[in-house]
């Protein structure tokens, strides 16, 4: 509740029909979410930055890790599984070793979680990687009811029915589009024009995505169903880009908004095509591109920021149930488990077997 104490505090908050209005919009939100949203959207973008920007500018200060705060580490290592990420010395237990997820009907995995540390000064920064496998998976874009535009009723605002019995995983997209430096398409419509250059999540005819720089990376075509847009891309070539630290042309979000230690997340995509996504707390913008350049991403973009927007959910289904059971990517991820089973304000991406 920081933030929305210190936009009231601020007077940016006043009585309005728009408030109203803003706190019981449909759609999972929180009410911090939903007052410092409308505070945006109402002249009062400057003072959340200023009160983010200094709440997020201690660096991470973690005196030990404990067990119930880390995945729980593999029981086996699975066939097929990919190369462990490298660890920091000395390693924690399960510390870049696979954990195998869903596996399609052939009896392949699909997913992949593991977690790292990706940030030798702050070696208490724990980061959860999930791998999905391309030749496993089917991609699905799906709007909130705030975003991209508040038009999407709130029952389609979810996961579909039809989808669950065949979930892999769902996980938080990028900004809100006024923030995001970029568009929006999926089911044929253009919710926000694309922009040249943008970092971009693309999904194909036949589900499979991809991570790039629209207009060079990836194209407008038949073989497009839906882009999600968000900044610009903060890995490339297998390299992080250059002026993270600086961010002197806002390419990654407001000024200072690089150096934030706070909850962040991204996508990217290996060099075998697979979709990698990373997320975890104490991340400033080049300890994320860092995280991505150690979880294999050639490509990669950040997807939204700060604890209540960053969730990613790993499903298994019971016997005889279709009913999806979600697992965090990392205990510590704030978010319920049910979300995005449930309307939600924000677009996600769901992720199925193929």
């Amino acid at each position: 509740m920081v933030l929305a104490l210190a936009v009231l505090l601020g007077g940016v908050v006043v009585p309005s029909a728009s408030l109203v209005q803003a706190l019981t919009y449909p759609g999972e939100a929180s009410t911090t979410v939903r007052l410092v949203e409308w505070a945006r959207e109402h002249g009062g973008g400057g003072i959340v930055d200023l009160v983010e920007n200094w709440w997020y500018a201690r660096p991470p200060v973690v005196a030990s890790l404990a067990p119930a705060d880390l995945p729980a580490p593999p029981t086996a290592v699975a066939t097929g599984s990919p190369p462990v990420l490298a660890p920091l010395v000395p390693a924690l237990p399960g510390e870049g070793q696979w954990v195998a997820g869903a596996s399609s009907s052939l009896g392949e995995p699909a997913i992949y979680t593991t977690f790292e540390r990706p940030d030798a000064r702050h070696r208490g920064v724990v980061v959860g990687v999930a791998l999905l496998e391309s030749r496993a998976i089917v991609t699905h874009l799906i709007a909130g009811t705030r975003q991209p535009l508040p038009q999407t009723r709130a029952d389609d605002a979810r996961v579909p029915d039809a989808l669950q019995s065949s979930l892999v995983a769902t996980f938080n997209s990028g900004f809100k589009m006024q923030d995001a430096h970029g568009g929006f398409y999926a089911d044929g419509h253009v919710a926000v024009p694309l922009r040249d250059g943008a970092a971009s999540l693309v999904v194909r005819r036949d589900g499979s995505a991809t991570v790039g720089q629209w207009g060079q990376d990836a194209v407008a075509g038949p073989d497009v169903v839906a882009v999600r847009q968000n900044l610009d891309l903060v890995v490339d070539n297998g390299r992080p880009a250059p002026g993270l630290d600086g961010n002197t042309s806002q390419s990654w979000g407001t000024a200072k908004n690089q150096l934030q230690y706070t909850w962040r997340s991204g996508i990217g995509i290996d060099a075998s095509g697979n979709l990698v996504y990373v997320a975890g707390d104490g991340m400033n913008l080049v300890t994320l591109a860092a995280a991505l350049l150690q979880a294999g991403a050639v490509r990669g973009m950040q997807l939204d920021i700060h604890s209540e927007m960053v969730d990613f959910f790993s499903y298994r289904h019971g016997a005889g149930s279709d009913a999806p059971v979600a697992t965090k990517l990392l205990p510590t991820m704030p978010g319920r488990s049910d979300r995005y089973l449930v309307p939600d304000q924000r677009d996600f991406v769901a992720v199925t077997l193929r």
